[in-house]
């Protein structure tokens, strides 16, 4: 019978401040996705990341004859330089970092660019353009520094390049759109619990005479406070509902149907799996933020 008195004063609270209770439902809907959509977005990150450390690699570029830099003063690297970068690799210094190289001549490059961008393409480049080079598969990824070590200042290498420089800016402007979203969901989920304190003030003030004759009757402070706390918590519940549907629409369409097939380096997306993680996690922290922040609310009340 309490159970049913306290959740019958919790949907006249919620009837007597709808216009309230709509204004948090939105808030909290529109936060808790941006919570979600950064959580999501830091997964992707971590998928892609994970995926690319895997299978990158370390090339070490030969000199070409037109290469200006010190290592290839001499011209075009020699069979006998190439010689010496094979035997450095295959060295015992290197067994422990090396996990396979593959070396590819400027005419097996050549072949590979007129593969990629069409026969077209062979008025604006030629084999004695482009560089003789080793493709080196790394044990740990994060070694690469001993291969530029190794052949830095060797003669008949011009460049040693790692190739995950080139996708660390696009990971560095992934990580500061991650930041952005959680900078936007933290303000937003200030201005709910706001929001909701400020509703539990006004549905207290609008039954201020039935508190004050609970309290004269004797109901304790729980009994009086519960009431409050559920409103909180409806009006969050069904905005954090909102932002999972929004959640599994994102992925779902956003993700599945759309950049999974305009974008085609990223081999791995979020998906289903990540989906199960976010969508608890955020209605957990629409909830727990209303019951505090309406707890706190009615709290002060009863004391004034």
């Amino acid at each position: 019978m309490r159970v049913g008195l306290i959740l019958g004063e919790a949907l006249t609270g919620l009837r007597r401040n709808a216009s309230m209770v709509i204004s948090v439902v939105l808030v909290t809907f529109v936060s808790l996705t941006f919570v979600g959509a950064a959580m999501l977005m830091q997964m992707q990150i971590g998928k892609t990341q994970d995926y690319w450390v895997e299978r990158a690699q370390v090339a070490v570029y030969m000199c070409r004859d037109d290469a200006t830099v010190q290592n290839c003063a001499d011209g075009a690297a020699t069979e006998e330089q190439l010689g010496a970068v094979s035997e450095r690799l295959e060295s015992p210094a290197l067994q422990g970092v090396v996990s396979d190289v593959r070396f590819e001549s400027s005419q097996e490059a050549y072949d590979n660019v007129l593969a990629l961008m069409g026969d077209d393409y062979s008025e604006f480049v030629s084999p004695d353009q482009l560089n003789n080079t080793y493709w080196i598969t790394l044990v740990d990824p994060s070694q690469s520094d001993v291969i530029s070590e190794a052949f830095r200042d060797f003669a008949g290498v011009e460049e040693v390049a790692n190739q995950m420089q080139y996708l660390d800016p696009l990971f560095s402007a992934l990580t500061v759109a991650t930041y952005v979203a959680i900078g936007i969901a933290a303000l937003m989920l200030i201005a709910a619990v706001l929001l909701i304190a400020t509703t539990i003030r006004l549905s207290a003030y609008a039954r201020r005479r039935e508190l004050g004759i609970m309290r004269l009757v004797g109901a304790s402070n729980r009994f009086i406070q519960t009431p409050f706390i559920l409103e909180g918590v409806f009006a969050a519940l069904i905005g954090s509902a909102l932002a999972s549907g929004a959640i599994i629409v994102l992925v779902q369409v956003g993700v599945g149907q759309y950049l999974s097939s305009q974008i085609d380096f990223v081999t791995s997306w979020v998906g289903w799996p990540d989906v199960a993680v976010v969508v608890p996690a955020v209605i957990v922290i629409g909830v727990v933020l209303a019951a505090v922040s309406a707890g706190f609310a009615i709290r002060r009340w009863l004391r004034t």
